[in-house]
């Protein structure tokens, strides 16, 4: 059953929690930011200002994700498309970086909204340092009443401009500074059952479980179609999102953005994983997504809201290596929840240091785990087969340590392997 049948049967399509979150993260795409040449829209940006102004006035603290740096800078440089290679992605984005945040900064100064730029970069949400001092500064900016613009550091990332787009990176600030809603807004209204540019597709206004997806199909018609239910986030995934955009829109959304409804599904998912409500919705209906009215899609919280390393290991950080388990330390790690052991490991790939997020695989290269090393990949090998006490009596007390301690790990399903 899609989720605007479920909708239907239980008589409502209620979505008090959106009205009433005091704390919103609302992220918007380049396509709805840009002109079709690849310049500023200034005029909507500033009706998406007015919009989260009035939110602000009303006691809301709004962070504000927003794509269209490359985009941005695309007209100035005088390039007819986003470019495919990677150092003139990067320069437009630092032209177009500065372009974008002075148009939102004048737009928000008409309402008498004071705006804060914040540059992130997957590493920054995957160290704890990192994350930490984010969440510090965002949640200081609030409470100094700024109005965060947050958006990925284009400029000199690598994995952002690969990932394509800032859909997943909201669902993380959102978890970030523990938000009570998060409003995804782009220039398709919501989540259909097929390519609304094929005729018959549904809008699906409710996705009350994951089971709700199934059947959905995400991607253009005549192509083979990624199912919306079962798929947890995966760069793979996002990289290759199809671009589900509005009737006759297609064009537009392929010469400025990059994301698609793949990546808008996942980000919802890690969100409402999360304990955060979530709506996909048109950039124009963004007023009544955030009054809680029936616009786009709505994606209902989970009840248990994951602890914060968990939740930013299994989604936010990219794993920088590999270590193969045997079979008692598979069973150990995901059934006993114990730490990760030298003697257990008997393999190790990849060039990492100590504080890195590994993948741990079992005997058949099925990965199982996903944890922060305490070693760098250099002396794994050393350590293989043994034990911490016959290591620390040979190499010192240093060594008595597990090579992935169990409160650093989370365990993985199947299906992310």
């Amino acid at each position: 059953m899609t989720g605007d049948a479920a909708a239907e049967d239980s008589g409502q399509d209620d979505r008090a929690d959106i009205a009433a979150a005091r704390r919103v993260v609302v992220k918007v795409g380049s396509s709805s930011l840009t002109t079709a040449d690849g310049g500023i829209d200034e005029g909507r940006i500033a009706a998406l200002a007015g919009v989260l102004a009035d939110q602000v006035r009303t006691g809301t603290q709004v962070v504000l994700v927003s794509s269209g740096a490359i985009a941005a800078g695309l007209a100035p440089l005088g390039l007819a498309r986003r470019p495919r290679d990677l150092a003139t992605q990067q320069a437009a984005a630092s032209v177009g970086q500065g372009l974008l945040v002075a148009v939102y900064t004048a737009a928000f100064a008409r309402h008498e909204v004071r705006t804060g730029q914040i540059l992130l970069t997957a590493d920054d949400l995957m160290r704890r340092a990192h994350y930490r001092n984010a969440q510090r500064t965002l949640n200081r900016l609030l409470e100094l009443g700024v109005l965060p613009v947050v958006n990925e550091n284009d400029t000199v990332a690598t994995d952002e401009i690969r990932f394509g787009d800032n859909d997943r990176l909201a669902a993380l600030v959102a978890h970030v500074v523990r938000a009570g809603a998060l409003i995804l807004l782009s220039d398709v209204d919501g989540l259909y059952d097929f390519d609304p540019r094929h005729p018959g597709a549904r809008l699906i206004s409710r996705v009350q479980h994951r089971a709700d997806l199934e059947g959905v199909t995400l991607g253009p018609p005549g192509r083979p179609g990624a199912t919306a239910a079962g798929r947890p986030w995966s760069p793979e995934h996002a990289g290759s999102a199809g671009r589900a955009g509005s009737p006759g829109q297609g064009g537009a959304l392929g010469q400025v953005g990059t994301g698609g409804m793949v990546t808008k599904v996942d980000a919802a998912l890690i969100a409402t994983e999360a304990g955060i409500p979530t709506v996909v919705a048109r950039a124009d209906q963004a007023a009544l997504a955030l009054a809680g009215e029936p616009a786009g899609t709505y994606f209902a919280p989970h009840d248990r809201r994951p602890a914060t390393r968990q939740l930013w290991l299994a989604h936010a950080a990219s794993a920088r290596g590999t270590l193969t388990l045997d079979a008692g330390a598979v069973r150990a790690v995901v059934v006993s929840r114990a730490s990760l052991l030298p003697a257990g490991i008997t393999g190790v790939d990849g060039n990492f240091d100590a504080g890195d997020p590994v993948d741990l695989s079992g005997p058949d290269g099925q990965v199982v785990a996903r944890g922060l090393v305490n070693y760098d990949a250099a002396e794994i090998p050393a350590l293989m087969g043994r034990s911490t006490r016959w290591l620390a009596a040979r190499k010192g007390p240093g060594y008595e340590r597990e090579v992935v301690h169990r409160d650093d790990l989370v365990i993985l399903s199947p299906a992310r392997a």
